[in-house]
């Protein structure tokens, strides 16, 4: 007998370092899932984006079993990594907070690709430079 999908929870969590508080314990905790369990695995899957927010599926079955998805971080913490930023501008016509090559943005779009509704890697650079652009960075060659 296949297993019966109870919910489907959609949030982030910063990159392993999830514990059982929020947001994992809020979203969580009503289905009566083993946290520590998630956050384990959770946090192995993301150790590698160590405190990037990730974007996290999880699909909550009748036996209080789970499946775990994880995508990729978000756009706007790998282009400040990449940048080398803390911030976004709070001001961004007048005010720039750093600059953006072009092969920079090519290796966020290489890790994002799968996460962007983008068909091509072209159209995956236009969008990551669009948000650089609205966080203040200027895109150079």
């Amino acid at each position: 007998m296949a297993k019966q999908l109870t919910a489907t929870v959609r949030f982030h969590a910063k990159g392993g370092q999830a514990t059982a508080a929020p947001p994992v314990g809020t979203a969580l905790g009503k289905y009566g899932l083993n946290l520590s369990q998630f956050v384990q695995q959770f946090n192995e899957r993301t150790k590698g984006d160590l405190g990037m927010r990730i974007p996290v599926v999880v699909r909550v079955y009748s036996d209080r079993t789970f499946e775990l998805e994880t995508k990729t971080p978000h756009s706007v913490d790998l282009l400040k990594q990449a940048a080398g930023i803390v911030n976004g501008s709070g001001d961004v016509p007048r005010v720039k907070v750093g600059q953006i090559t072009k092969k920079q943005i090519d290796d966020v779009a290489a890790k994002k690709m799968k996460d962007l509704n983008a068909r091509s890697a072209e159209a995956a650079r236009n969008i990551l430079a669009g948000t650089a652009r609205s966080m203040g960075l200027d895109v150079v060659e």
